[in-house]
């Protein structure tokens, strides 16, 4: 299971704090977009999350948005948080975390990928040696490739937290 397993568990982005970050020993943050700062369905970042990630910066944590969405989507909510971001980042494969990592000039194991989908951001984060933290989905996705995954990933749920990641 090691390849599914994340590094840390939290129900929201917005309860990732500096310390805890320093504790996971990351440099660097690499969110996803959909369900984890907005809702699936939203054009509007989660109340709060602007600041969050706001506050991660002054802490001296570098941030970016890797998505598999595309531009059109990812643009505009990079530019409400004014960061970098990489769209079209073909999670799980390592490429998009690849190019994020050299974005912001560190090693992948100096970063962490925070979403909500254990067979994207997770695998993906695993496959390159990237921390991860896998949160709750903000809202339940609505086309049938995502049901099907989160179908299997309610099983890797419960034993995460049994587990007590």
């Amino acid at each position: 299971m090691g390849i599914f397993t994340p590094t840390a568990i939290k129900p929201l982005a917005l309860d990732i704090t500096p310390a805890f970050l320093r504790q996971m020993g990351v440099k660097a943050l690499l969110l996803d977009v959909d369900n984890t700062i907005a809702a699936y369905t939203s054009h509007q970042p989660l109340p709060g999350a602007v600041e969050w990630a706001r506050s991660l910066e002054e802490a001296g944590f570098r941030v970016l948005i890797v998505s598999n969405n595309y531009k059109k989507r990812v643009g505009p909510f990079a530019a409400r948080f004014g960061l970098s971001y990489i769209s079209f980042a073909m999670k799980p494969l390592p490429f998009g975390y690849l190019r994020g990592a050299r974005k912001l000039g560190l090693r992948c194991r100096d970063c962490a990928i925070i979403g909500d989908q254990i067979f994207t951001d997770v695998v993906g984060a695993n496959l390159c040696g990237m921390r991860s933290v896998l949160l709750t989905p903000l809202e339940p996705e609505e086309g049938l490739s995502f049901r099907v995954r989160r179908f299997f990933e309610r099983g890797l749920r419960e034993k995460f937290a049994e587990k007590d990641l």
